[in-house]
């Protein structure tokens, strides 16, 4: 199983690739995606994680509050999407 993770206050510039990096040294990443405003293109600075189930509450304490491109990144369990 896979648990989705939330991550706030994104530097512009990340990409998903450097998102995946970050969480990787943490536990077992399966995929990552970065927010996009579809008018401008941009990040809107806020993306997920998902990562293996047992690792998730690690990397939460892990990454949340540590610095990513200069900002501190907000990292949380997501909550599922409203229907």
């Amino acid at each position: 199983m896979a648990k989705t993770l939330y991550v706030g206050n994104l530097p512009w510039g990340t990409t998903e690739a450097a998102l995946a990096d970050a969480f990787r040294p943490y536990g077992t990443v399966y995929s990552s995606r970065i927010i996009m405003d579809k008018e401008t293109g941009r990040s809107r600075g806020f993306g997920f994680v998902e990562v293996a189930d047992e690792d998730a509450e690690k990397m939460v304490t892990a990454m949340n509050g540590s610095e990513l491109g200069g900002r501190q990144i907000v990292v949380n369990e997501a909550k599922p999407r409203q229907g």
